[in-house]
């Protein structure tokens, strides 16, 4: 809360609009906050209703005690009951009876000593509890990946920006060189005229990253669940560093121990053959004891204390088939859990084998574009010499000048699917935060 607070304060300031520096890490926190995510929000209800379930199945193993208070007046036909007074010659018994008092005041009291099926139902809310919790870990791994990918894309936006800029300041540059080249009668109109083309090209390129770059703040400040109207300046670069190395067993080994969401699907997959065991468990006896204490009598100032004390044995017979069914009911959620466990690992598996082949293609795509980056410029240069003397005309840096454009766009988009191929085999493992960049 307090940190969230803290980085808040810039949006509370209505007199002036304020910038609001971001770093990858500083955007994980505030998404991450307790009030920062819708998601986690609800997860973490989630946990508060399992906690809950959990609670009520022990209610089944604990005592439960209550009271009563009665006062009554009635009647009663006692012939309704089966009395019924012999006729004697001159005498009349009348078989009606009341009206008369009945003052009652007693507290009840029962203690299960034996219910397996209540104990395995307590324990498949306690691991449903668990589940919860796992699953809450796996929403704020799912926020985190969400949060890292739109800020990835938002430094992507942010160098094609950089890119266009300096494309568009690269044929102003050009454009001048060619006039200058005119003026001195060793250039022609049309190398002019090529060169304002391609300066108008290289502007509306920088209009449509300008809007990229606000479509990506957009979708980063939505991920965080800040204000849309929040202006931001991102600190992080994309940049091209090695991930510790890592086996594919090493890393299958790891994403079983490491990954929420699997965990959660085991925790569910027990949750599961509890309340199998619960509902087959339903056939044994239980037993209970009971107790009860308190006073009756005609009045209040009339009442004896009386009392009960006892025990009870329930022994299940024949319900017309209820448990049998509840059972199979049970037997095939089990069997569904199991299934989707095993699915899980299989797709664990997958995205590892996924990550990896994209970690090695991304690493080879950022060698050729640093390479042909170098000699994209060289090649400008060259091409820019060669017009000076007089020996070329502006096609030549036309031509380079469009690869020069090129060379930056591969680059960026080589260092980021070097840096989303990170991601993904984090987010693979389990541990996003190890391969941040």
């Amino acid at each position: 809360m307090r940190i969230l607070a803290i980085l808040a304060v810039p949006l509370l300031l209505p007199a002036q609009e304020t910038t609001l520096p971001l770093s990858l890490r500083k955007s994980l926190e505030i998404a991450l906050a307790p009030e920062g995510s819708t998601k986690v929000e609800i997860a973490q209800e989630a946990i508060v209703q399992a906690e809950a379930r959990k609670n009520q199945a022990r209610a089944a193993l604990l005592p439960h005690v209550d009271g009563s208070i009665s006062y009554q007046s009635m009647t009663r036909n006692l012939r309704a009951f089966g009395i019924d007074f012999p006729t004697i010659p001159g005498f009349h018994f009348s078989t009606f009876a009341g009206p008369f008092t009945i003052f009652d005041a007693r507290a009840n009291a029962t203690q299960s000593l034996l219910d397996l099926s209540s104990i395995k139902r307590y324990q498949a809310a306690k691991s449903a509890r668990e589940a919860s919790k796992l699953d809450r870990d796996q929403t704020k791994h799912l926020v985190t990946d969400q949060v890292a990918r739109a800020y990835l894309a938002a430094l992507r936006a942010e160098a094609h920006l950089a890119s266009a800029k300096a494309n568009v300041e690269l044929a102003e540059a050009l454009l001048k060189l060619a006039d200058s080249q005119r003026k001195a009668g060793t250039g022609t109109g049309i190398e002019v005229t090529r060169a304002a083309v391609q300066l108008a090209n290289e502007k509306g390129r920088l209009t449509v990253a300008e809007n990229e770059r606000n479509r990506a703040h957009l979708q980063l400040l939505r991920a965080m669940d800040l204000k849309l109207e929040t202006k931001l300046e991102l600190t992080d670069k994309l940049e091209y560093s090695v991930p510790q190395p890592v086996s594919m067993e090493q890393a299958t080994e790891l994403a079983l121990k490491d990954r929420a969401d699997y965990k959660a699907q085991r925790q569910r997959e027990q949750t599961a053959r509890l309340s199998y065991q619960a509902t087959s468990w339903e056939r044994l006896p239980s037993a209970a004891a009971f107790a009860d204490y308190g006073a009756i009598g005609g009045a209040v100032n009339d009442s004896r204390a009386t009392r009960s004390v006892g025990i009870s044995v329930r022994i299940p017979i024949f319900d017309g088939g209820r448990r049998e069914a509840r059972r199979a009911e049970s037997g095939s959620q089990l069997r569904v859990e199991e299934i989707h466990t095993r699915d899980l690992r299989q797709q664990l598996e997958l995205e590892l084998r996924l990550a990896f082949d994209s970690l090695r293609s991304a690493e080879t795509q950022v060698q050729s574009a640093e390479e042909a980056l170098q000699l994209a410029q060289k090649e400008l240069e060259q091409a820019e010499r060669r017009y000076k003397a007089g020996v070329a005309n502006s096609l030549e840096i036309t031509d380079a000048q469009t690869r020069l454009t090129r060379a930056r766009e591969t680059r960026v988009n080589a260092l980021f699917a070097h840096n989303l191929a990170k991601l993904d085999l984090g987010s693979a493992l389990g541990v996003v935060e190890r391969y941040l960049p």
